[in-house]
């Protein structure tokens, strides 16, 4: 793997070089935009909006508008505006991991110890796995600065990018609905709590697969041997209702008959 940025991370007095890596990758198909008539490739250019004329990479900068003019910025004006957040994760605080609310969480990253940094990492990573806590930092990446959570995941520190507060949109202008509004029942609630024992049990992410990709590979493969594809009909559980209950008692039925059955 080639690291995307490397630097150092600041923990106290103590300084820590590090790698960054992507601790992620698509699952999805790689599928390619065609014209719908000749089955030609799509192709993005960057257009002048003045001459018309493609804009190659070398001659595209970033502006920002103030006004009615540009204020052009170079990699310098980038540096300049933190520079030792360019080249620093610094950790100022540690909390409990549960404490950060998973809508908060948006990119994990892998990291490794830079020339000198085998010890301090070790250290960082055996004394936040005895403390269960995650380290809250910050540093800029391309551009942009990132509030992260520092983590260790068996033998490796984990780097979470984490969003801001003012990222998260407001819900309040949704129509939600109370339990009260909608008239709730405690008879309800005590089957959904039933149902939810029932589906109860330890979480291993390695069964799930991503059954979706390997259905639409298995759809190109018929297509690309002349096959006619059939789109099968969605089968019906059981009677439709709008009784909450049955639903319920349904589901409970439905989940003890797989239970046997495996």
């Amino acid at each position: 793997m080639k690291p995307i940025w490397t630097g150092a991370i600041g923990f106290g007095l103590v300084s820590i070089p590090v790698k960054l890596y992507s601790a992620v990758q698509g699952s999805e198909l790689d599928l390619t935009m065609l014209d719908k008539k000749d089955h030609a490739r799509i192709h993005y250019k960057r257009v002048s909006e003045i001459t018309g004329k493609e804009v190659p990479w070398e001659d595209i900068v970033k502006g920002y508008k103030e006004g009615e003019r540009y204020i052009v910025l170079d990699d310098k004006d980038f540096e300049a505006a933190s520079p030792e957040k360019n080249k620093r994760i610094e950790l100022f605080q540690f909390c409990k991991e549960s404490e950060i609310d998973t809508i908060y969480y948006e990119t994990p990253y892998f990291m490794e110890p830079d020339k000198g940094g085998a010890k301090p990492y070790a250290l960082l990573r055996e004394a936040l796995q005895e403390a269960e806590m995650s380290g809250v930092g910050s540093f800029v990446m391309r551009n942009r600065e990132h509030l992260v959570a520092l983590r260790p995941f068996e033998n490796v520190l984990i780097l979470d990018q984490i969003r801001f507060a003012e990222e998260i949109r407001s819900h309040s202008d949704l129509d939600l609905p109370t339990s009260a509004k909608v008239g709730i029942k405690p008879t309800e609630v005590k089957m959904a709590l039933q149902l939810i024992k029932q589906m109860t049990g330890p979480f291993d992410i390695t069964a799930y697969k991503d059954t979706y990709t390997d259905a639409l590979l298995k759809i190109i493969q018929k297509k690309a041997k002349g096959q006619k594809i059939v789109t099968p009909k969605l089968r019906v559980v059981h009677k439709q209702t709008t009784d909450l209950m049955e639903q319920l008692k349904a589901s409970l039925a439905g989940n003890a008959k797989k239970k046997k059955a495996s």
